[in-house]
């Protein structure tokens, strides 16, 4: 398979595009026929009436679709075979690495129709749009199907090597740092690896029960697609458990160190602050309305003073520093 460029296009503009294949390639087109691929991204509701007028599809089973908590699954309807995956979905420009899951619906009606439903664009739908028609052929729609599995892998997996990328990145401001900030970042990842993890789960329990052959017939070339996408989906899974016990340590680690580096500042302001407090001590002592004897009579006072006041300065800071203190 070639290789793809996955975008992240933002925003939930209403939208319905429709394909058909005309002279073995697939066209867009503005009419829904038999046989044509639906895609549907956060339709409006005249829209979803559209669709459903024309392909006779249940009109429950697309507002399903559209609610963002749908776990993935697989039902085998009368007339309709519906899978759900969950694809990952950018949720915060400002966060890089910010992510939620949203479910993904492929509809497949024994009339002939293939509807696509999500409440976010799919860029890596643009594969289907302008590769081999073969893969909208079969009632089952088969090899469509798998190699969204497929694709759906890979983007999580870019997307975690990013998310460490990201992590490593970030070790040597975190040793210095002494704000959240940094801290808040890495609590946002952990919480995309937890939903990653979740839907990357469904997927592949959704994909065991594609295995067992009971809803989607598949051919011999197909159990192999079958295969890569259960490898490459375990691969996902696995990568988002190892990162997400790799920044859970972290996350504790650098903690305690933003604490620590906090009490050395702290540890240190009040070192300079016992330091600083002698010459003042000194100053308001001889300030005092009493005999200073020779000290009191010299035209050095002011020069003795100040040279005692660094001397005991300096003893006070040598001993603080002798004891881990400044």
């Amino acid at each position: 398979m070639k290789k793809i460029e996955f975008i992240k296009k933002d925003g939930l503009d209403n939208m319905i595009k429709i394909y058909e294949v005309i002279d073995k390639k697939l066209t867009s087109t503005d009419t829904i026929k038999i046989k044509s691929w639906i895609d549907l991204v956060n339709p409006k509701t005249s829209e979803i009436k559209e669709v459903v007028d024309k392909t006779g599809i249940n009109k429950e089973i697309i507002e399903k679709l559209l609610d963002e908590e749908e776990l993935p699954r697989i039902e085998k309807r009368s007339e309709e075979t519906v899978i759900i995956l969950d694809t990952p979905h950018l949720v915060d420009n400002s966060l890089k690495h910010k992510y939620r899951t949203n479910p993904l619906g492929i509809i497949i009606s024994e009339k002939g129709y293939l509807i696509t439903v999500s409440l976010n664009e799919q860029p890596f739908l643009d594969y289907f749009r302008n590769t081999d028609i073969e893969n909208f052929k079969g009632k089952n729609k088969s090899n469509f199907i798998l190699q969204i599995f497929i694709m759906v892998a890979g983007i999580y997996q870019k997307e975690l090597s990013s998310i460490n990328e990201y992590i490593n990145s970030k070790e040597k401001i975190l040793l210095k740092s002494t704000n959240n900030k940094e801290l808040v970042n890495l609590l946002d990842i952990e919480k995309t690896l937890v939903y990653f993890i979740t839907s990357l789960n469904y997927n592949e329990t959704a994909l065991e029960k594609i295995a067992k052959g009971n809803i989607i017939l598949l051919e011999k070339e197909e159990e192999e697609l079958l295969t890569d996408a259960l490898i490459e989906t375990k691969q996902a899974i696995e990568m988002a458990s190892i990162y997400r016990e790799i920044l859970s340590s972290t996350t504790d680690t650098y903690a305690t160190i933003i604490s620590n580096n906090l009490n050395d500042i702290m540890k240190f302001l009040a070192g300079i602050t016992i330091v600083c407090s002698v010459p003042t001590m000194l100053a308001s002592f001889i300030g005092m309305n009493v005999p200073l004897g020779i000290i009191g009579r010299s035209p050095f006072s002011f020069a003795m003073i100040i040279v005692i006041s660094v001397i005991l300065s300096l003893i006070i800071a040598y001993i603080l520093r002798k004891k881990n203190l400044l």
